[in-house]
């Protein structure tokens, strides 16, 4: 087993604390950087890039959301590249670059994707689609706990994936070199609209949880006066357009490519997501 680490770029997120955790549990030292992390790296100040990639030869990518963050995360790349990083696994979304689905909203996603592959490292990329853990941690934690998701979905489905699946693939693509010049694309093993996840959430917690269709616009408006960037609003607005626009109702086979199994069901994810307290008071 190496001694040397693996760097984690988002170590305190969804994906890269699970990442973190998979690997720790195999034993495999890993380096977790981020703004918040002992070892800071923040992806809009390139004076913290090298000391996190020092002394590291892979590393797992979680890029920001928004398209300066993307181009951010592709000099990063390159940069990395050149100061010694030969392997990287990248967090992407499940319709970049496939052909039949180009939509404007991936282009920062296809040209980080091109970016990596393009800049001499070994590389696999992870396109999952919607994490399930979005309505229990954070970015719709609050509108579960106030019983009303309010997204611009319109009546689109989407097959939600849970982020554990997320994490173990990606610590596999990780740890075994069969993966490198792979791409492979993760989903739930069924399509669920908003309506549907409501009611899903309803019977797991034991309350009435809505559902109520915004308007893309309105969506924008709600998130910037939250306090997000409007840059970062209109890229979720965005990529929410594409399961408004019914363009998301299929499944993928990835996990099953990878993990030799099936996803888990939304179902059984909010299940243990309710016992576990995710919405207790």
């Amino acid at each position: 087993m190496t001694n040397t680490p693996i760097l984690i770029l988002g170590g305190q997120g969804k994906t890269g604390r699970r990442v973190a955790e998979q690997l720790t549990s195999q034993q495999v030292p890993v380096r977790l950087a981020s703004r918040s992390s002992e070892q800071r790296f923040d992806w809009y100040d390139d004076s913290t890039w090298s000391a996190a990639v020092a002394g590291v030869d892979t590393a797992y990518l979680a890029p920001p959301v928004g398209p300066t963050g993307l181009a951010q995360a592709g000099t990063f790349v390159k940069q990395a590249a050149a100061e010694g990083l030969r392997r990287v696994v990248l967090l992407s979304g499940r319709g970049v670059g496939a052909p039949g689905r180009e939509f404007a909203v991936y282009q920062g996603s296809l040209d980080l994707e091109n970016a990596v592959k393009v800049s001499g490292v070994d590389w696999t990329i992870v396109r999952p689609s919607w994490f399930a853990q979005n309505f229990s941690e954070d970015f719709l934690h609050e509108a579960v706990l106030a019983g009303q998701i309010r997204l611009p979905a319109g009546d689109g489905a989407e097959p939600w994936i849970d982020v554990n699946d997320v994490a173990e693939v990606m610590a596999a693509a990780l740890l075994d070199t069969r993966h490198v010049g792979q791409g492979y694309s993760l989903s739930g093993p069924r399509t669920l609209t908003l309506t549907q996840v409501a009611a899903e959430l309803s019977h797991a917690i034991g309350r009435p949880i809505g559902y109520v269709a915004l308007e893309p616009e309105q969506f924008v408006a709600e998130l910037v006066g939250y306090g997000a960037p409007q840059e970062d609003a209109e890229s979720l607005r965005d990529l929410f357009a594409v399961i408004r626009n019914h363009r998301s109702e299929y499944t993928s086979d990835g996990v099953q490519q990878v993990l030799g199994r099936a996803p888990r069901d939304f179902s059984d994810w909010a299940r243990t997501a309710a016992r576990t307290g995710a919405w207790s008071a």
